[in-house]
């Protein structure tokens, strides 16, 4: 079933794209980027999230919604252009409270490890927390102390450096352990090329929209497939888990 957005409640006030909250016919809330967004960040949360989920972090469900454009047309209340109508990235609105320095020790060594892996593995450096503060983009569930994952949109980053990754990764308490532990290293990698096997069918997944930047279809997206595909393969490299650039 197509996920149809049949109200749109407000717009976040936190996060770098300020998400819409929205209604879906399915009965939930999502939180939905859409154009303000950018394609290429569109396309980065969609790969990464998908990757992220065959892998088996605990992500927010998440999906590709459908604005339509009657509804964008007739909510006067609020400006719509950054969300614009067609395809765009839902992710399920949760019971949820955000990670602290506090909290931090409710998690397990092997869910951190796992998410500091994935995000080293997709150049992902969008997950900071420090005593100083930071916007680690993860959750806790309040009556469980379950880890919840989101935002993958700066994936792939061509500029990713290894040194401020580390220092600033709200798990980098685990990168001695993952990164000077052979069997981590090997286990993570084989783990990584058995998710790759789904990247094809990943990318044809992705909404035909996303991958042009005008209607005309006309002018590509920023976004290389073979490139991030080429970036996740350098897992089997030697280099992969040095910690310097």
């Amino acid at each position: 079933m197509t996920i149809e957005i049949v109200e749109i409640q407000r717009r976040a006030t936190q996060g770098t794209t300020l998400p819409f909250l929205c209604q879906s016919n399915d009965g939930c809330l999502y939180f939905v980027k859409g154009k303000g967004a950018g394609n290429r960040s569109l396309i980065c949360e969609w790969v990464a999230g998908n990757l992220a989920f065959e892998l088996g972090l605990p992500i927010a469900p998440f999906d590709i919604v459908h604005v339509p454009e009657q509804l964008v047309e007739t909510a006067s209340n609020m400006n719509l252009a950054d969300l614009g109508a067609g395809a765009a990235f839902g992710s399920k609105m949760l019971s949820v409270t955000e990670l602290t320095m506090v909290n931090l020790p409710d998690i397990s060594d092997t869910v951190q490890r796992d998410v500091l892996a994935f995000d080293w593995w997709v150049r992902n450096s969008d997950r900071t927390l420090t005593h100083k503060g930071g916007n680690p983009n993860l959750f806790i569930e309040p009556e469980t102390s379950d880890l919840v994952v989101i935002d993958h949109n700066l994936a792939f980053d061509r500029d990713f450096n290894k040194p401020e990754f580390l220092q600033s990764h709200a798990f980098s308490g685990q990168s001695r352990d993952l990164l000077d532990d052979m069997i981590y290293r090997q286990q993570y990698s084989q783990r990584f090329r058995e998710v790759l096997a789904n990247w094809d069918e990943i990318c044809d997944s992705v909404p035909k929209e996303w991958l042009f930047v005008d209607d005309e279809e006309s002018v590509k997206t920023d976004f290389d497939f073979a490139e991030a595909f080429n970036m996740l393969t350098t897992c089997d490299c030697g280099s992969f888990w040095n910690d310097h650039d």
